[in-house]
């Protein structure tokens, strides 16, 4: 089941500093099912934030359309379905972690017994019991995040959107928030996560969506993302002898004495390189797909779409 989905999604803000408006989301379509994280990257400017808050209602679109479990942004229940923890938030002063969750309780119209159960429950998650009590302002930035992402979960949320949820996090705290948001997922509920941290998307995510000016420029499996299409790495005794690959079946990118990596036309030709390195009873220790970074993938994405525009 797909938990939101947008279809040809454009958002114009009209300014009056530039003709025509600027253009921050361009027919964004994407489909996000549940369970699954579903990591969103885009460099500054790219209209992650615009999209959030379209989904979020905060923001009408100009054209095209949304919804979240069924139902349009600015319908009030479609909200009730969310929990959301923004980025650089700001929660009142005088409150406590757990008065911070009373209140996030309180907000969707939960009642005492249930804000109870589970504002204990989830300052437990977190990892924030001991400091339940003591004022916000006191806590580190990693601990605002993580009293931030228990009231994200407060309303048990269908869907959570992450502004950010590590920024200022130490590396323990980031792997815990990691499991968190893990656990969430096989408990059959969806995470949209924004995150300048690409390595932590990579661990994390199920699927991955790019954005650069606005437009969808790449979604896909973090799987298909990092793996170089039709480049496989072979492990093998070749020791001196040659090895030649036909045009039509790829080339060398490169051949030692016991590893070669290929280019290939066709995926499927990673057959007939096996079968020929047989037939010269070459032994064959491995062949694996050739992987690359979250990052990696990203950075050359944006640079093919730069590359493209010129």
């Amino acid at each position: 089941m797909n938990i939101v989905v947008t279809e040809d999604l454009t958002k114009i803000y009209h300014t009056g500093m530039k003709k025509g408006g600027v253009t921050a989301l361009d027919g964004v379509s994407i489909a996000i099912e549940q369970p699954e994280i579903f990591g969103l990257l885009g460099p500054n400017g790219a209209g992650k934030t615009t999209l959030f808050k379209t989904l979020l209602g905060v923001t009408q679109v100009t054209s095209g359309y949304a919804t979240i479990a069924g139902l349009p942004p600015d319908n009030p229940v479609s909200r009730k379905r969310v929990g959301y923890l923004p980025e650089n938030h700001r929660f009142p002063n005088h409150l406590t972690g757990q008065g911070l969750l009373e209140l996030t309780g309180r907000m969707y119209s939960m009642s005492r017994s249930d804000i109870n159960t589970r504002s204990k429950m989830l300052l437990n998650l977190v990892g924030m019991s001991r400091w339940s009590d003591a004022r916000i302002t006191k806590y580190s930035k990693g601990m605002q995040q993580r009293i931030g992402l228990a009231q994200a979960l407060m309303p048990d949320p269908e869907i959570l959107f992450l502004d950010e949820p590590t920024d200022g996090v130490d590396p323990v705290g980031k792997t815990e928030i990691r499991q968190v948001m893990m656990k969430i997922r096989d408990e059959g509920k969806s995470i949209i996560l924004n995150s300048h941290l690409l390595s932590e998307v990579e661990s994390v995510a199920d699927r991955v969506a790019i954005l650069s000016h606005g437009k969808l420029i790449k979604i896909g499996s973090v799987e298909e993302l990092t793996t170089r299409e039709s480049q496989y790495e072979i492990e093998a005794e070749f020791g001196n002898k040659l090895f030649d690959i036909p045009e039509e079946v790829g080339k060398k990118i490169s051949l030692a004495m016991d590893r070669l990596v290929v280019q290939l036309t066709d995926e499927k030709k990673i057959n007939w390189i096996i079968d020929q390195l047989r037939l010269k009873k070459i032994e064959i220790r491995s062949v694996k797909p050739i992987k690359i970074t979250l990052e990696q993938s990203f950075i050359e994405t944006l640079g093919d779409k730069k590359a493209g525009q010129i």
